[in-house]
């Protein structure tokens, strides 16, 4: 049975290095996942692939089925998650290129379907979401990092806004205030879907760039992709130890 599922962002559709067995199609009764479900070797070990906006990339991040993705993937008997984000830089330490390993996250997102109990077959259920990221998990993957000599943060504060225009800088002013390190759109509800079916559940963020008022001029795609093509490569590193170590 596979245990370890890897959920991959912009930037991130395939993993290159994963020795396909099988992609498969799965119903949910939460309508279709973003993507085939590619199922591979990676480090000797079988894990679960999902791109989560789709391959290609043609998935807004308000628009994933989140339920049906995480759904799908406790179908094939995953009990591990590793959710790869591409995120805005805040504070000062979160530099484009830069890996975080939050602990942390605030929801600003609205209108999405965030849980699975919400009818006469998954009555209300108020798991707690203390600690949003596996323990576990954060440190293997701090571990990796360590062993993979890849300078990595910690600790970080996801903030999770809707998408998929960028934020202002007032917005990103008022998420720093509240303690936000980083700022994406996808962390939620992933995160706490998870939660409720008992996955355990940790992310890598890499940061694509400065947030709306941290450098002068524009935020452009050309920097972002920039900044992606080497923090990805990094991940993508720390991924295959990580993966050799669970």
């Amino acid at each position: 049975m596979t245990t370890l599922a890897i959920i991959g962002g912009t930037g991130l559709t395939q993993l290159n290095a994963l020795k396909i067995i099988k992609r498969e199609q799965l119903t949910t009764p939460y309508g279709a996942p973003s993507a085939d479900f590619v199922t591979g070797e990676l480090s000797q070990k079988q894990v679960v692939f999902l791109a989560r906006h789709g391959n290609p990339h043609t998935i807004a991040p308000h628009k994933i089925n989140y339920r049906a993705n995480i759904w799908g993937l406790k179908q094939l008997g995953v009990e591990q998650i590793i959710a790869v984000a591409a995120v805005g830089g805040i504070t000062p330490a979160m530099s484009p290129a830069h890996i975080a390993i939050p602990d942390q996250i605030i929801d600003y997102s609205y209108g999405r379907q965030h849980t699975f109990f919400e009818d006469e077959n998954y009555p209300v259920t108020h798991i707690d979401f203390t600690y949003p990221y596996h323990p576990k998990l954060r440190s293997t993957l701090i571990a990796a990092a360590a062993q993979a000599n890849i300078k990595i943060s910690p600790k970080a504060t996801y903030g999770c806004t809707q998408g998929p225009r960028l934020e202002s800088r007032a917005e990103i002013e008022r998420m720093e205030k509240d303690g936000c390190d980083l700022v994406g759109m996808t962390g939620m509800p992933e995160a706490a879907l998870a939660k409720e079916l008992g996955i355990e559940y940790a992310s890598i963020s890499v940061i694509a760039n400065w947030a709306a008022g941290k450098t002068a001029g524009e935020i452009t795609m050309a920097d972002i992709e920039h900044n992606l093509h080497i923090g990805m490569t990094n991940m993508a590193e720390l991924l295959k130890i990580f993966v050799a170590l669970v």
